[in-house]
């Protein structure tokens, strides 16, 4: 079970998280998040299974104001920066559903990227090519990160969709199978009381 308040860990890169829940029927999960002023924060998120794949989404300023709101979307993904510090939610609600769990994938980044090395302030120095090639290199990382996020959840969902459509063949096969057999059955008794019924009748006839 995971805990509803996520405290972010600060590094060089912009400070965030990847999370996957469950979401029950008729529930509303929300995660807290301390921002400053104009801090930047993104969220991003998508149902893998469950239902028709959609959920609501809102977000809520430290002043409960309504910042963000979709009623039963399956994806999305929202970029803004805090107007006023405080703790913002992010909540996701499965309201609408009387009996479907949901499970959602959702990214929240706060802030910007920071480069590995500094650039100086000073407009007589300069990073030598070397730092150059260190912060390419750990820009270019840092979303090549991101598209295997996305892959991973990618991959998740055609692996419950291929789970999926193997129960339900399972089912229909096994379904078909219990059909056959009963109506082979049936024929086999209605055949052996149609000759049953001529033997009787030979028997009267020859008496």
């Amino acid at each position: 079970m995971f805990l509803p308040i996520l405290m972010l860990l600060h590094s060089a890169f912009a400070n965030y998280t990847d999370l996957t829940f469950e979401l029950p029927d008729k529930a509303i999960q929300c995660f807290y998040e301390d921002l400053e002023k104009d801090d930047k924060f993104t969220l991003a998120f998508q149902v893998i299974s469950g239902g028709h794949y959609d959920v609501d989404c809102f977000i809520e300023s430290p002043e409960r104001r309504m910042i963000y709101r979709k009623h039963k979307i399956r994806y999305d993904s929202y970029s803004t920066k805090a107007e006023i510090p405080g703790i913002y939610s992010f909540c996701f609600g499965n309201q609408f559903s009387t009996f479907t769990h949901k499970k959602v994938f959702f990214h929240l980044e706060v802030g910007e990227m920071t480069p590995l090395l500094p650039i100086p302030v000073d407009k007589d120095a300069a990073l030598t090519q070397l730092e150059s090639s260190c912060n390419s290199i750990h820009f270019a990382l840092s979303n090549v990160a991101k598209l295997q996020t996305q892959q991973r959840v990618q991959a998740a969902i055609d692996r419950l969709h291929a789970e999926n459509i193997r129960t339900h063949i399972i089912y229909w096969a096994s379904s078909e199978t219990i059909i056959l057999f009963l109506v082979t059955i049936g024929q086999v008794i209605i055949l052996k009381r149609f000759f049953t019924d001529k033997r009787v009748n030979a028997s009267v006839a020859n008496t």
